[in-house]
């Protein structure tokens, strides 16, 4: 079953700012230290070629574009000035969508209060803050350059300026208990954001973090943690919609559900990925990650460092390792129309998640189980098809 051209996925943006004040010890983003440098000299160059990458686009141009993504490092750390350019470029090249959402990160340390109208005055309408906790020896533990008080403040001026704040926080940290969790929990709350993502701190390779490990909440504690978050964040009328998602009513990141729902995305910056669906292929392609080398290949017009067309055998896996993510998962037509597949190629794969309780088939929508969120990897391994001729 061939892709349909009039049902090509929905298409966002991704602009990556690789800069940061602090590499912190469990970060494997694509960032960088300013170690001294000049910071308004980078971000003019950077910019530049940010806007030259828009400009250069080669890919259709007229699909609108559902959100636009500023993510590090940490953006916030350039000048609203810098953000209008880009916008202009986008808008320039694209057209918007009606109700575009266009998110930027920040770090509360990092927090300029004219910078946040400024984001508000050019267009930005989301605010995501990378707070971690709200427990000034978790943050110390964790390298965060802000204290207690300044990720409040922060919090407080963003939700004042915007509708939509999305506050990032982490939980399993060094010798935290469930206490400690239970007043992060409580903190985020009373700050009435209307979006909360909480993540697991995982020790990721090439990160200090993993060569020097900390002391972890062990497997039992951490479900206990996740429990408690989960309860608590429900009672507060946060809607779980997402592994690490949670969201007041209609207040979702549409920029990541684009990516759960296996939509296209262009990635603008170093290091930046790129999904794009045309003539009935799925193509995936990425920038040069050192952002002097991006700089470089930009003038030259050879920013794109590597690019791979998904085979038809790998489909499966990518769309299930995005949409099962989603705690209600998605609709059969969902599946057939982003991957040009039908539900048939993978009926024997379907067939095992049902038998093993890891999935549920209703009404034309198969969504994960409790058992099958809990299990996640375990349930996208069955999808995975290398050994599958």
């Amino acid at each position: 079953m061939p892709l349909n051209i009039q049902a090509l996925p929905p298409l966002s943006i991704y602009v990556h700012i690789p800069w940061c004040i602090h590499k912190c010890p469990y970060c494997d983003f694509n960032s960088h230290e300013f170690k001294g440098q000049n910071i308004k000299n980078n971000e003019m160059a950077y910019t530049q070629s940010l806007i030259k990458q828009i400009d250069s686009n080669q890919f259709d141009s007229s699909r609108p574009i559902q959100s636009i993504f500023f993510g590090g490092g940490t953006p916030s750390l350039f000048n609203p000035q810098s953000f209008k350019k880009i916008i202009y470029a986008i808008k320039q090249k694209f057209t918007l969508s009606e109700y575009c959402e266009i998110t930027i990160e920040a770090n509360p340390g990092t927090v300029d209060k004219e910078y946040f109208y400024g984001y508000r005055e050019i267009g930005i309408n989301r605010i995501s803050l990378g707070i971690q906790s709200f427990n000034d020896k978790h943050l110390k533990k964790l390298e965060r350059i802000h204290n207690q008080k300044e990720a409040y403040d922060a919090a407080t001026l963003a939700i004042k300026l915007f509708d939509n704040v999305n506050i990032d926080l982490m939980f399993a940290l060094p010798n935290q208990t469930l206490s400690e969790l239970n007043e992060d929990i409580e903190e985020a709350i009373n700050l009435h954001s209307s979006h909360l993502s909480y993540y697991h701190l995982t020790l990721e390779p090439n990160t200090y973090f993993y060569n020097h490990p900390p002391p972890l909440p062990n497997q039992d504690e951490s479900a206990e943690f996740s429990d408690l978050i989960k309860s608590k964040l429900m009672e507060a009328k946060f809607k779980h919609y997402e592994t690490s998602a949670y969201a007041k009513q209609e207040n979702e990141c549409n920029h990541n559900l684009n990516y759960w729902k296996f939509g296209d995305y262009l990635g603008i910056g170093a290091g930046a990925h790129s999904k794009i669906t045309s003539n009935f292929n799925i193509t995936r392609f990425s920038t040069y990650k050192n952002p002097k080398q991006y700089i470089q290949e930009v003038n030259n017009n050879s920013y794109i460092q590597e690019e791979h067309l998904i085979n038809n055998n790998d489909i499966p896996f990518e769309f299930m390792m995005n949409a099962l993510r989603l705690n209600d998962g998605f609709i059969i037509d969902l599946f057939e129309q982003r991957t040009g597949l039908s539900l048939n190629s993978i009926n024997s794969e379907i067939k095992l998640c049902l038998e093993k309780g890891l999935l549920e088939l209703n009404n034309g929508r198969i969504k994960p189980t409790m058992l099958g969120q809990n299990f996640l990897n375990d349930l996208l391994q069955i999808f995975l098809r290398n050994d599958k001729p």
